[in-house]
């Protein structure tokens, strides 16, 4: 799995907890980078990666070498990222046959148009975060 914009790793440090084979962890701020890799070792979970970089950035530079089943992306609502990251996952060769992205944004704003193929197999609210479960 790919936790983007890592924040806690709370997410990603989820689904290794929960048996996920490979997390790769991105996250700009490097104290929280650090606090990531630190609770992962901590946990002894033996396949993960922390990425210390902007989300954007990585996705451009990525080389393809794993592709990912599951991916997170809640980035600073404020930062009109989605669209941009979307398309990214897909020009990158990120992502592997069938793929779920889970995406947050905030609840009052409409989620980007989605990438060709890729649909919605769940939306939802809780508070003022929406979220959304989408199949590639």
């Amino acid at each position: 799995m790919l936790d983007l914009f890592a924040g806690s790793g709370a997410l990603g440090l989820e689904a290794l907890s929960r048996g996920a084979a490979h997390a790769t962890f991105v996250e700009k701020d490097r104290a929280a980078a650090a606090a990531i890799a630190a609770l992962a070792r901590e946990w002894q979970e033996a396949s993960f990666a922390v990425e210390c970089s902007d989300a954007l950035g990585w996705l451009a530079r990525y080389p393809g070498e794993l592709k990912f089943d599951v991916v997170f992306v809640d980035p600073p609502y404020d930062a009109n990222l989605q669209a941009a990251v979307f398309g990214a996952l897909v020009t990158r060769g990120v992502l592997a046959p069938d793929a779920r992205v889970y995406a947050e944004h905030r609840a009052r704003e409409p989620l980007p148009e989605l990438p060709a193929g890729w649909r919605s197999v769940r939306d939802g609210r809780a508070g003022e975060v929406g979220y959304h479960l989408l199949a590639t």
